[in-house]
């Protein structure tokens, strides 16, 4: 039998203190793609040091960037420019990293040889169609496994810009369309049917690509060249998402989170907490390689169901899962639609957070775009995060304030996203502990 590591949650005081997140995973990818893509010599800081960004930096390596870590957080990169990447003789692993596969895809299809990104199980399950198909459009040729990964993607193929309307509101199928554009003839412009987080626009502007955009659309031509820039990463939100919640969620707490991002596309999460009652204020804003940043100072009250606005579905989908445990200690019923996109992450998050509150004594419906949840009380008990690093993070949440420990198993990818997370979590004050143990079904 293999091992894995098991978390156990328990119930806990208040929380306080003022702590750091880990640099946004989204920004890392893309700060390191436009730099090894630039010319020149590009400082990084704020980097997140975790799984998924990492193997993206590996894949850059392995394609002929070169890479220097004077430090944790920090990267020194030699760019490269727009066509001077190196064709690799091994796969390309994004190991859990589905935005590095996605947002590579679009990168590579505009080189002039051929590429196969592959990665690990629950990334070779994950839809890549949604990228495929409007990459195929532009005139890529990208093989796959009826649109799962690996993805071998030819090289030596003119792309022509489009005007395309995408069929779902995916950051990732964005960004991937205008890597794509960089290398295509004409103007590339991409339609959404809600907005999505703009960190790409941003980045290209930050990198001196000129482009236009706006909530819900960006368009650029090709033709033009990347130059080398500074970047000063902010922390992530989503995994500052876990830690508002806890505070929001147990009595006493008062816990301010230093230099969180807070780009508005992002922030969905933010504004249905308040919705429901939650005292959260903004303080000591700036901007920071070109995104708003902000303090957040989190403190205890009591949160009560709501409808979840479908207007802030797609600018919180990574945090569901957090809201699901809010949601199951507020008061009354919280309804989410429109978040069937969570049917395809790193797991199906519906299934997963549905299942495993029902087991602490939730009521929870689960709908094919979402959930109904009673607010209530929980109970101890034994749960699955099946390998999925927010689910993960939020069982330990429920922990937290239910009656009785929690134990959380499959715990080891929450450092594809949030390494240091129990350090940082005991820090504010929760009691996780660790526990490696034999594979199992859940009873």
């Amino acid at each position: 039998m293999s091992t894995r590591l098991d978390w156990i949650s328990h119930p806990a005081g208040p929380l306080h203190g003022e702590l750091r997140v880990p640099g946004d995973k989204s920004i890392s990818h893309r700060a390191l793609m436009l730099a090894s893509l630039a010319e020149g010599r590009s400082h990084i800081e704020g980097f997140l040091e975790g799984e998924d960004t990492r193997a993206t930096a590996a894949i850059l390596q392995q394609l002929g960037v070169r890479f220097t870590a004077p430090a944790a957080g920090v990267r020194v990169i030699d760019g490269v420019g727009l066509h001077g990447l190196r064709a690799s003789t091994q796969p390309l692993d994004c190991g859990n990293a589905g935005t590095g596969m996605r947002l590579l895809a679009g990168l590579l299809a505009g080189q002039g040889f051929d590429s196969t990104l592959v990665g690990d199980a629950s990334l070779s399950r994950r839809p890549m169609r949604r990228v495929i198909d409007p990459l195929a459009a532009m005139g890529a040729r990208i093989d796959s496994h009826d649109g799962l990964p690996p993805l071998h993607i030819h090289g030596g193929i003119g792309l022509r810009g489009v005007t395309m309307d995408t069929a779902v509101a995916s950051a990732q199928v964005k960004s991937a369309i205008l890597l794509a554009g960089l290398y295509a003839e004409g103007t590339t412009e991409v339609r959404e049917p809600q907005p999505t987080r703009d960190y790409t626009e941003r980045m290209l502007a930050t990198f001196g690509w000129p482009i236009t955009f706006g909530p819900g659309w960006a368009r650029l031509d090709g033709g033009y060249r990347l130059h080398a820039a500074d970047v000063r990463i902010p922390g992530d939100f989503s995994s500052a998402a876990f830690l508002a919640v806890a505070a929001s969620v147990t009595p006493g707490s008062d816990l301010v989170l230093c230099n969180v991002g807070l780009n508005p596309r992002r922030t969905g999460l933010l504004e249905a907490l308040r919705a429901m009652g939650a005292d959260i204020a903004i303080e000591r804003t700036s901007q920071q390689g070109g995104e708003p940043v902000g303090d957040l100072r989190v403190r205890h009250a009591p949160l009560h169901g709501i409808e979840i606005p479908a207007a802030l579905v797609a600018d919180m989908i990574d945090e569901c899962p957090a809201l699901f445990v809010a949601a199951a200690r507020a008061r009354g019923r919280t309804v989410l639609r429109g978040a069937a996109e969570l049917r395809v992450k790193e797991s199906d998050r519906i299934a997963v957070m549905a299942a495993g509150l029902r087991r602490l004594g939730a009521a929870v419906d689960e709908r094919p775009d979402g959930a109904v949840i009673e607010g209530g009380a929980l109970h101890g008990g034994e749960v699955d995060s099946c390998g999925d690093h927010r689910c993960a993070m939020s069982f330990v949440l429920a922990g937290l304030v239910a009656e009785a420990p929690v134990h959380i198993r499959d715990c080891a990818n929450v450092a594809t996203s949030f390494p240091g997370f129990l350090d940082t979590a005991r820090a504010a004050g929760m009691v996780v502990a660790t526990s490696p143990a034999a594979d199992g079904a859940v009873p």
